[in-house]
């Protein structure tokens, strides 16, 4: 009986193993999954020249083959978490046996139980199974480790381990630890600096580099000790290497570049609309983006743009302190509670601590204390005035000793440079700061372009016949909807000078000339130009659209005046260049061109002739003779201050009602420049802050420093273009529309005066007669008279 008992007991056992098994095993993952296994990647982002410039991911992980890992950083992990792994068969007994009578006395002590897992299993439990801390994972972790000795190669093995290990700091793997600790790549790692990576698997937050600087050293020592036990390093080394200091980058950085957020943030939006990359693929594919991102430029641009919008700020007044205490007791955690812009690196949080006559003292958060410079005293005092206990912003004093006194302008705007010929945006600011409002105003914000618009309207009526030389009267006008409705557009000084040239229009920016221009030409060629260019998708077919009433974006606007400068033609602004995934291939390009001969050997003849991008949007004089007249609003209009930089320049001007926006619009011969300055909420930046004023200066700036090392270079005209010399100035006309000569009968008397109206067929000097078209030319206006509103 008692026999019968156990044999039941034995098969009712084994039943309910093979239950528990089965139950256990129904759901095995297959090690052969790891064979062709890619753990996820970031997606990174490089300028033209290289620079890194973004990762995009969820897991920031830099995948790195183990060819190109170091032998002393892969020895660091062997010495740490399993130095028998090239021994062992995917479970280490020993180490095993080691780890369980531990965990008798970590379970008594009630301490975190020890796993003894080898590098296999941790792969297999890391890739394709889940943490739990159970008997049940244990067992399909160790079967794992089994199949995975059986089907992958030992150094296939430690390369995905060594990819895929979660180290903290935002970083999965040593590639991404790597840069994240230490700024470095693998390759430059010393070996104290992999010796701490090797102590980060047994728990980061237990070994963090500043929070528990004491723990993580003695850990990492712990490891250089295990690998000169090992024999991987000698004794000598190791005493070296313990004695190095731990010193981490203060936070994790995708890259060291950090001016592009604007352009890095479009890069995104852009790859997760793309077929060929979209979400998944953007943030885990590993893909290689190629942008065209000057990183020199883009540079110069934030500086521009954030000196322009804090000199407007600055004019319009000291809003007072952006915060005050009572007590200077714990004054740093309320100052430090206020964001600053990141990309002002010097600015520091401070509060006042004393204010006498005209002497302000400050406190930083950092310790530093320093008077403000006294301009900055009496800056503020006119203002909503200084106090002490205010919380303010100030950076150190380039010109001296003490603090400049410093606040974030309320106004905003954007900044695009962009290529005109192929149309590769060079540089991208969206506003004043990527770490205060990440809304792109460069290619979000549609706002009206004012006299910025001008150009395309006179380039339809060159289009339509006009000619530089041709006349438009430059008089009031009053003109009447369908209503009844009455609208009498004004130049912005007022004033009238009766029939002006298309060129010299356009200089000074005349609305009135304008309006009787586009009532002439005909509102429907101007919209269909206009959309044509690319400034907008549609556009209402009314008179006020020629001033720029109607909205598009500074990025926009930057590619229609790319078509004045390449001929005409119009051109596809791109952020992107080219696409590549893990291995290399291309999956997308900017350049869609075909070249079927491109990769053939030289042979000796007749190299490719590759197309040019675009559509005609224009004729190439056309595009010549806007180039040129806005070479003009530089040299005579409006626009003269940015004629300091000493290259030709063109551009427009352009400021809306109620000075809402204020626009330029420029260019040399090889970069087109969009720059606007505006509130969020439009309101009006205030009486006289004009496109001249406000944007002009930000144009100036960043292009001192994008041609500053560039020979100057002329605006290539058309070969076919026919030049003429009108009142001095020399003009471009299609054949057969420069002025002719007439020429006497052969029996008129040689020589004497000739009839203005022979000469100068249909009056194209404007000049009310022939002594007045010889007639030495007026001096100079003011340059408030030139001044542009609209």
């Amino acid at each position: 009986m008692a026999g019968v008992v156990v044999l039941s007991l034995v098969a009712l056992a084994a039943f309910s193993a093979a239950i528990y098994a089965a139950w256990l095993f129904h759901d095995m993952p297959d090690a052969g999954e790891l064979v062709d296994y890619h753990p996820p990647t970031a997606t990174r982002a490089y300028a033209w020249d290289g620079t890194l410039i973004g990762e995009f991911s969820r897991e920031r992980r830099i995948f790195v083959p183990y060819d190109a890992i170091p032998a002393q950083t892969a020895q660091a992990f062997l010495a740490a978490e399993d130095h028998s792994f090239f021994r062992h068969a995917g479970v280490d007994v020993s180490g095993l046996g080691r780890a369980m009578a531990k965990n008798v006395l970590n379970l008594v002590q009630g301490r975190r139980l020890e796993g003894g897992s080898t590098i296999t299993q941790q792969v297999a439990k890391n890739i394709l199974l889940t943490s739990d801390a159970t008997i049940g994972r244990k067992l399909k972790e160790a079967i794992l480790a089994g199949q995975l000795e059986q089907t992958l190669t030992k150094e296939r093995i430690l390369e995905l381990y060594l990819n895929e290990i979660w180290l903290g700091y935002r970083s999965y793997g040593v590639g991404a630890a790597a840069y994240n600790y230490f700024g470095k790549s693998v390759s430059e790692l010393t070996l104290a600096e992999s010796a701490y990576l090797a102590a980060l698997p047994k728990g980061p937050d237990n070994y963090h580099p500043m929070r528990r600087k004491r723990q993580a050293i003695a850990r990492r020592n712990w490891v250089i000790d295990q690998m000169a036990d090992l024999g991987m390093i000698s004794r000598e080394e190791a005493r070296a290497a313990m004695a190095e200091d731990l010193k981490v980058q203060p936070a994790p950085t995708r890259a060291q570049y950090r001016d592009a957020d604007y352009f890095v943030e479009e890069v995104r939006r852009l790859g997760l609309n793309m077929d060929e990359l979209g979400d998944e693929r953007l943030n885990a594919g590993g893909y290689y983006i190629r942008t065209t991102l000057d990183p020199r430029l883009q540079s110069a641009a934030r500086l521009a743009l954030m000196n322009g919008l804090e000199a407007y700020d600055r004019r319009h007044g000291w809003r007072g302190a952006w915060g005050n205490v009572t007590t200077l007791a714990d004054w740093e955690k309320e100052a430090k509670k206020k964001a600053l812009p990141s990309e002002r690196r010097s600015w520091r949080q401070a509060v006042v601590t004393s204010v006498a006559g005209g002497n302000v003292e400050v406190l930083t958060v950092d310790g530093d204390r320093g008077a403000l410079a006294g301009e900055d005293v009496a800056w503020a005092r006119r203002g909503k005035g200084i106090g002490t206990g205010d919380l303010v912003f100030v950076a150190p004093n380039d010109k001296g000793a003490g603090f400049r006194l410093k606040q974030i302008p309320a106004v905003n705007g954007a900044l695009v440079a962009m290529e005109p010929n192929s149309g590769r945006v060079l540089a991208m600011v969206g506003g004043y700061s990527f770490s205060l409002s990440s809304f792109n105003r460069a290619t979000q914000a549609y706002r009206q372009p004012g006299s910025a618009f001008k150009p395309i309207v006179y380039a339809a009526a060159l289009e339509s016949g006009y000619t530089p030389a041709s006349t438009v009267m430059d008089a009031p006008i009053t003109l009447r909807g369908a209503g009844g409705q009455a609208w009498s557009p004004e130049n912005y000084n007022r004033k009238y000078y009766g029939a002006l040239t298309l060129r010299r229009g356009l200089e000074l920016s005349r609305n009135t000339m304008t309006v009787r221009l586009a009532q002439n030409v005909g509102m429907t060629r101007i919209s269909d130009l206009a959309i044509r260019m690319g400034v907008t998708e549609k556009m209402d077919k009314v008179l006020a659209m020629a001033l720029g009433s109607g909205e598009t974006t500074v990025y926009r606007m930057s590619a229609a005046y790319s078509s004045f400068l390449n001929g005409g033609r119009k051109v596809e602004p791109h952020l992107i260049e080219l696409v590549q995934d893990r291995n290399g291939k291309v999956i997308w390009k900017a350049d869609r061109r075909e070249c079927p001969r491109c990769g053939a050997g030289f042979s000796g003849a007749e190299s490719p002739r590759i197309a040019r991008t675009g559509a005609q949007v224009m004729d190439p004089i056309t595009a010549y003779q806007i180039t040129s007249m806005l070479e003009g609003v530089v040299l005579r209009g409006t626009a003269t201050q940015a004629s300091s930089v000493g290259k030709p320049l063109g551009g427009k001007t352009g400021t809306t009602n109620d000075y809402r926006s204020a626009w330029f619009m420029g260019f040399s011969p090889d970069i087109v420049v969009g720059v606007y300055i505006g509130f969020d909420d439009n309101r009006s930046l205030g009486e006289g802050e004009t496109g001249s004023v406000a944007a002009v200066p930000i144009f100036t700036e960043f292009m001192g420093e994008a041609l500053k090392d560039r020979p100057a270079q002329p605006f290539k005209a058309p070969a076919n273009a026919k030049f003429a010399m009108v009142r001095g100035i020399r003009e471009a006309f299609r054949p057969g529309t420069e002025p002719q000569v007439a020429q006497a009968p052969a029996s008129a008397v040689p020589g004497g005066p000739q009839p203005y109206s022979q000469v100068w067929q249909n009056g194209i000097t404007g000049a009310p007669n022939a002594g007045a078209a010889v007639a030495p030319p007026p001096p100079p206006k003011k340059q408030d008279e030139l001044s542009d509103l609209f």
